[in-house]
């Protein structure tokens, strides 16, 4: 079954007995074709010139074409690549174990085909000379025959097309809309749409029920290396020991090197793909997907799907759709962000701050003790500035906008998952299709019976499960007290750091304290967060084999959960210490609040909201880029340094380098390699959610990532990586629960941080309940007054400036002993300073005033609105958004009438032909004319 819209490879195939011109994913096949491997012309994936009706012809000589068996007709679906070593007891023990592995692979069905520098090894048929370049790395080279094909098929319950999809398309005015041509749409030409079929679970009984064309294509070559790797994935390579079986195990001792499925060739050519068409499948997927010029166009995720499976093309789906989304928000972040440039000059509070007069010319409280001068409210002129980009009557709404949106996100990605599963095969796979993970099989150590198959099976009870995961809790406890450890270490850092810049005899460096530590400290937290993530990521991994999960989609959840709520920490940490904690309790210069004996960081006068925002950037944007390069630019050069010997002997002439060889050389992408792709993706959708109110520019920073992101993805996946086996996988597991959860989170971080962060509200509070709908003479209201000979006694001595060093400020600068002002003005002392905060003063006690607790009740009803409003809202779409689309439905229905209707035909037919026989067999006349 195909989909409802889908955009394929499957190619133009031939109607009829002419010579027409074929471009497609299969290959160019004859449809009037006989079916049956004793009858092909072409070899199946085997690309001709589009002006061409050669065709290849049998041979006792060697292929040519790499991707093929030596006979040039058995298609190569997998390979397995190993080094020979020295000689010794050591390799000596791997050969046996290979030799065992390989017996094995054979008596499942596997037909094998061994070849390295010196000679190819065929069963049977003696030795012939080879021509592999290179003759350190021996090849073994595999194809599924038809019958084991077809046996594995059923076991693994492949869907084939048993009929046309009869149901008409709804016409909507969404559908009609995606009619209309744009300059996204990827070209026709070369990208056909798939044929759209009814499916079900193939059978060998029922055959001819399904429709088949030919042997070579009804099954792709993604489902034919997913057959080699189920059968590599439990193949024993120890008679003796029953846990010893699988090719990761060989891997991992180094019996082998890899295992891949070979690309489909190269993925360039020198003729271009408007005059010649695609040289093959990887090259029509380079030229339509993964160039950079295709930036702008939409993906061809059917090709995608058959090429590399349905979970590398559920992940491209996701991608893609997130992308599309982030479309609006960053368009609305924008607007936001162009709202504060456009008005920051007709702010009240900012321009009250710079005024060089009053309140500018406030005389400021020390930022540090006992070595900080007093300064000039005016300093801070930038930062009131800077802030009010961010921090202005937009900003509430923009939050608001975004935990919608976070909530649409996934509602309209739940329908999406929902088109492509049915579209893709992929209901009920978790439920039906999916196998225990071998490493289950061989080390639970119980079975129960199955309650839905009544067959025995293996088993982990409860009481054997319990310390395996009370060692992986304690485990994730101690890294996450890790993360707190080097947050606060952050934290002790910044303290230091701002104090000591503040205390700077160089009037400008000293002036720029809280920007020179807010950068320098955001960017030693990116480096501890980037190391503490590669080595959290060996640590989990352990964890999560140590639990010993039943099946793959579990191993994944619970490895996924792990990884991500380290990363949690370990990215947000510091946004939630600047959002939520810092300057929160500073005290007043009497009594100042302390971390660990030292004197608690306080915000500027014009708030923490713009330390907030440089910290979100530098850590988003630069993991972002640390991400990108290490994800292209060390795979290209790793691949060019491996490559360059079985480049250089095939210039030379002494070997041609073939394409299992081209592959070897590739990097691998692991198998959880697309863990990493969700986790950056996922980390991101956090920073333009959760802290969006500080940062409105972050969904625009993630969108120019993001489409980036997506082409260099494609680019590493078709150029820099072997092809990986065609995973299946029924949806993006268990990031979809953390992308609601996460977007539920942001609903009250917004809120929190419009609230407690922002100067939102006691803005609010002062222009209707002081300034008469003014916000003029908010900055005297908002700062508290201290008499300068009560400052806090530290070990006998003053915690305020030093009077034999500074006496008063000038211009905004503190004034030195000998400086130019200094005898002028030395008997006017400073008698009384302003800081942050709602106190009494000048003169003790500093107790809150009245307006501290107005304002803040006026913060925790804002908050207590906000997020009930917005709930209400998210619940709302929830409700009116179906999970699934009205003709997903009607399909699925269709689909399994159509498949109990098949049989039911199939056991009537049967009962039929046994009733026949039966009467045959007591027919005297028949028999004997049998006879």
């Amino acid at each position: 079954m195909a989909g409802q819209a889908p955009i394929g490879f499957e190619g133009m195939e031939q109607n009829g007995g002419g010579d027409q011109q074929n471009v497609g994913f299969e290959g160019y096949e004859n449809q009037n074709k006989p079916v049956g491997t004793e009858n092909i012309e072409l070899a199946e994936g085997e690309h001709q010139p589009l002006n061409s009706d050669k065709r290849k012809k049998e041979t006792d000589e060697p292929s040519e074409n790499d991707l093929f068996m030596r006979d040039g007709r058995r298609r190569i679906d997998y390979v397995i690549a190993y080094q020979k070593g020295e000689e010794g007891e050591s390799e000596n023990k791997k050969n046996k174990k290979r030799k065992e592995f390989e017996k094995n692979l054979r008596e499942e069905g596997l037909e094998l085909e061994i070849e390295d520098a010196e000679g190819v090894s065929v069963e049977q048929q003696g030795e012939e000379e080879g021509n592999s370049a290179g003759g350190k790395t021996i090849f073994i080279k595999i194809h599924v025959p038809w019958d084991t094909m077809l046996r594995y098929a059923e076991e693994l319950k492949y869907k084939m097309p048993i009929q046309d999809n009869d149901i008409d398309e709804e016409v909507t005015l969404l559908s009609c809309l995606q009619k209309i041509p744009t300059p996204f749409e990827l070209s026709e030409e070369f990208i056909k749409p798939e044929p759209n079929y009814f499916t079900a679970a193939f059978t060998r009984e029922r055959i001819s029920d399904f429709i088949m064309e030919s042997e070579e294509t009804f099954f792709t070559h993604a489902e034919r290396s997913r057959v080699v790797h189920e059968i590599l994935e439990v193949c024993r390579y120890d008679p003796d020991n029953k846990t010893k079986f699988g090719i990761e195990h060989m891997i991992a001792n180094k019996c082998y090197a890899a295992s891949y499925p070979l690309h489909e060739g190269p993925h360039k050519s020198e003729h271009s793909l408007l005059t010649h068409g695609p040289l093959n499948d990887r090259h029509l997927l380079y030229e339509e997907w993964a160039r950079p010029g295709r930036w702008y166009k939409k993906q061809p995720l059917d090709a995608i799907r058959r090429y590399y499976g349905e979970k590398i093309g559920l992940y491209f789906a996701w991608l893609g759709f997130y992308t599309e989304a982030l479309t609006w928000a960053a368009l609305v972040g924008f607007i936001v962000f162009l709202y504060g440039c456009f008005t920051v000059a007709f702010d009240a509070v900012s321009d009250d701050l710079c005024n060089a007069g009053n309140p500018g010319n406030f005389t400021m409280c020390p930022q540090c003790s006992g070595r900080c001068p007093y300064w000039l409210l005016s300093s801070s002129c930038f930062y009131a500035k800077l802030t009010y980009l961010f921090d202005n009557g937009a900003t509430v709404f923009f939050a608001a906008f975004m935990s919608l949106w976070a909530t649409t996100f996934c509602e309209f990605w739940k329908r999406r998952q929902n088109e492509i599963d049915y579209d893709w095969d992929l209901f009920g796979f978790e439920d039906q299709e999916e196998n225990c993970r071998p490493q289950f099989e061989a080390k639970a150590p119980d079975k129960r019976i199955n309650p839905v198959t009544k067959e025995a099976e293996p088993y982990l009870n409860l009481v054997k499960k319990f310390p395996r995961l009370a060692a992986s809790i304690s485990a994730i406890i101690f890294m996450i007290c890790l993360v707190l450890a080097s947050v606060m270490g952050i934290i002790v850092y910044r303290i230091a750091v701002r104090a000591a810049i503040a205390a700077v005899s160089d009037n400008f460096i000293s002036s720029q304290a809280s920007i020179i530590t807010s950068c320098t400290a955001s960017g030693i937290s990116l480096i501890i967060i980037m190391s503490l993530q590669i080595l959290y990521d060996k640590i989990a991994t352990f964890l999560t084999d140590f639990e010993l999960h039943r099946t793959e989609t579990d191993y994944e959840d619970s490895y996924t959960f792990k990884m991500y709520f380290f990363a949690f920490v370990n990215y947000y940490s510091s946004s939630f210490y600047i959002a939520f904690f810092k300057g929160k309790l500073p005290g007043n210069p009497s009594d100042y609040g302390k971390i660990l004996g030292l004197r608690q960081e306080e915000c500027d006068p014009a708030g923490c909201l713009q330390e907030l925002f440089i910290n979100i950037a530098i850590v988003m944007c630069g993991k972002q880029f640390f991400n990108n390069f290490m994800e292209i630019f060390v795979p290209i050069a790793l691949n060019f340094w491996r490559s360059r010997g079985g480049r250089a002997e095939e210039k030379e002439g002494k070997g041609r380098y073939e394409q299992w060889e081209k592959d070897f050389d590739l990097s691998d992408l692991g198998p959880r390699g697309l863990f990493k792709e969700y986790l950056e993706m996922a980390v991101q959708f956090g920073f333009t959610t959760i802290f969006v109110a500080a940062f409105p520019l972050a969904p625009f920073f993630a969108l120019v990532n993001n489409l980036m992101e997506i082409r260099l993805d494609a680019f590493k996946f078709v150029t820099q990586l072997r092809r990986p086996y065609a995973a299946r996988a029924q949806d993006i597991g268990a990031w979809y629960a953390i992308l609601l959860g996460v977007g539920n989170l942001a609903v009250l971080t917004n809120a929190c941080v419009i609230a407690f962060t922002s100067e939102f509200i006691p803005r609010e509070v002062y222009k209707y309940a002081v300034g008469e709908g003014s916000l003029s003479g908010y900055i005297d209201y908002s700062l508290a007054r201290f008499n300068t000979s009560n400052f806090e006694m530290i070990d006998g001595e003053t915690s305020g400036p030093n009077p034999d060093k500074y006496s008063f400020v000038y211009d905004g600068y503190p004034v030195e002993a000998g400086d130019e002002y200094y005898d002028m003005y030395a008997n006017e002392t400073v008698s009384e300073c302003r800081y942050r905060g709602y106190y009494n003063g000048p003169n003790p006690p500093y107790d809150h005033t009245i307006d501290h607790w107005k304002i803040l009740a006026m913060k925790l009803v804002f908050v207590l609105l906000y997020e009930h409003l917005i709930f209400a809202c998210k619940f709302a779409i929830d409700y009116f958004i179906p999970d699934m689309p009205e003709h997903v439905r009607n399909a699925i229905k269709r689909e399994n009438y159509l498949a109990q209707k098949a049989l039911h035909d199939f056991s009537i037919q049967q009962a039929a032909e046994k009733k026949k026989a039966k009467r045959k067999g007591n027919d005297p006349g028949a028999a004997e004319a049998a006879r």
